[in-house]
C-alpha cells in the first residue's frame, strides 16, 4: 500500500517559518516526482513546489520563490518543504503528491494554473496558519 504522511504544520507569525516533511512509503521513490499543493479556504488548490523524479530539478510558484526551498533525502523517502518569511497569504492546508508522470505535476507549479488531472497518490495534508 502506497502512503504519504505529511506533517509539520501549525501555527505562526508572520515573518516566521515552518519545516513540512513528506514521507513516503510502498513506491519507487526516485522515480516519482513529489509536488507540494495548498488550498486556501474558498480557493482552489494550487501547486506550490515540485522536486522532478527526471533530472531532480525544483519548481516553485512565483510567490513563494526566494522564501520556499524543497528538498529531498532519497536515503528516507522524504522531502521537505522549508518555509521561510512566512506571510497571512500562506495559510493554506497543504499537501504532498506523487507522480511517476513529471510533467502532471510541474506544469500546475511553473503556470500557476489549477490541477486538472488527476495525480497518482496524496497524502492527507497538514495545515500552516499564518497569523497577522
Amino acid at each position: 500500500e502506497v502512503q504519504l504522511q505529511a506533517s509539520g504544520g501549525g501555527l505562526v507569525q508572520a515573518g516566521g517559518s515552518l519545516r513540512l516533511s513528506c514521507s513516503a512509503s510502498g513506491l519507487p521513490f526516485d522515480e516519482y516526482t513529489i509536488g507540494w499543493f495548498r488550498q486556501a479556504p474558498g480557493k482552489e488548490r494550487e501547486g506550490v513546489s515540485c522536486i522532478s523524479s527526471s533530472d531532480g530539478r525544483t519548481h516553485y510558484l512565483d510567490s513563494v520563490l526566494g522564501r520556499f526551498t524543497m528538498s529531498r533525502d532519497s536515503a528516507k523517502n522524504t522531502v521537505y518543504l522549508q518555509m521561510n518569511s512566512l506571510k497571512p497569504e500562506d495559510t493554506a492546508v497543504y499537501y504532498c503528491a506523487a507522480d511517476n508522470e513529471p510533467w502532471k505535476i510541474i506544469h500546475p507549479v511553473v503556470t500557476a494554473t489549477t490541477l486538472r488531472v488527476e495525480l497518482d497518490y496524496w497524502g492527507q495534508g497538514t495545515l500552516v496558519t499564518v497569523s497577522s
